[in-house]
């Protein structure tokens, strides 16, 4: 079972992005995903930036791919999708529809969360146009993917979600700018000042949702580093952990020593608490409402 590190979904300033990927160069994940899959208003790193990061990674011995935005909407944003798609050096992560045309039958592609890979049919009919691995939906859980393992295309990888606040939507609004009562054209680029998205509370003062530009995340941390042996045991090849500000050197070190064995799942997961900036969830995972959270012994058969 390998380790990957999924693309960045908040805004840091430059500086920022660069000294994380030099961190990420020596930790022991082995798939990196890059690029700006959120806001094409982010203007930190262009592409060219991000595919001198990819150079430096795969110098080092990382596999590293390339991810394509989830929303396209712009001329602009379809310029972008074509270069991407035709870098000939990295995969791909295919975020929509558009993204699986540029490359389906030219390079292998990763199928990413976003494609809404529900079933074994539809899981079969996009294997044959080069998808060398997919990304199980953040929804789905351990019941689904066993079922359509049954029937999983042979060579196909797949991927899971594992650790951070899940991406739920994508909207043409920018909630981000819309709190700061700044149109979307006119933004100022308020992402930045939030390294790890604006949470929302309810009128209860609970932790709802957390908001990142366009996109909506869980304000919870979804976690299965305790189901380690149970993805293994249902044939996951790839365990995505999505960056966060603080901390995500030492998380990826976790997930490791639980994958080799060098710690339990219970050690490494009580430390992995004091690393959130949330509290945990893992409700899709065994079928329940995503927020909550549930005991591997207490949850259903």
């Amino acid at each position: 079972m390998n380790l990957s590190l999924g693309p960045l979904l908040y805004y840091w300033p430059r500086e920022q992005v660069l000294a994380f990927y030099e961190a990420v160069a020596s930790s022991p994940v082995d798939i990196v995903y890059l690029g700006e899959a959120v806001c094409s208003r982010r203007h930190e790193l262009r592409l060219s930036d991000w595919i001198d990061i990819a150079r430096k990674l795969r110098d080092g011995g990382k596999e590293v791919v390339l991810s394509t935005q989830v929303l396209i909407e712009s001329g602009a944003d379809v310029t972008v999708l074509h270069k991407i798609a035709d870098n000939g050096e990295f995969m791909v992560e295919a975020n929509d529809m558009g993204a699986v045309r540029c490359v389906e039958n030219k390079v292998p592609f990763v199928g990413g969360p976003h494609l809404n890979i529900y079933n074994l049919p539809t899981l079969a009919w996009m294997a044959p146009l080069g998808m060398h691995r997919w990304v199980l939906p953040l929804e789905l859980g351990r019941a689904d993917l066993a079922l359509i393992h049954q029937g999983r295309p042979a060579g196909l990888q797949t991927e899971v979600f594992a650790y951070g606040r899940m991406p739920l939507a994508f909207s043409a609004r920018c909630f981000t700018a819309r709190h700061a009562n700044l149109p979307k054209d006119d933004c100022q680029f308020k992402c930045i000042d939030y390294p790890d998205g604006l949470l929302m509370r309810t009128r209860e003062n609970e932790e709802f949702l957390v908001l990142n530009g366009i996109q909506t995340q869980s304000a919870r941390v979804y976690n299965l580093l305790p189901e380690i042996a149970d993805m293994q045991a249902l044939g996951v090849d790839v365990l995505r952990i999505s960056p966060q500000a603080q901390h995500t050197e030492r998380i990826i070190a976790l997930f490791q020593a639980v994958i080799s064995g060098q710690l339990s799942a219970d050690v490494a997961n009580a430390e992995l608490q004091t690393l959130m900036p949330a509290k945990a969830c893992n409700g899709y995972w065994y079928g329940k409402p995503g927020l909550e959270t549930v005991s591997a012994e207490l949850a259903p058969a």
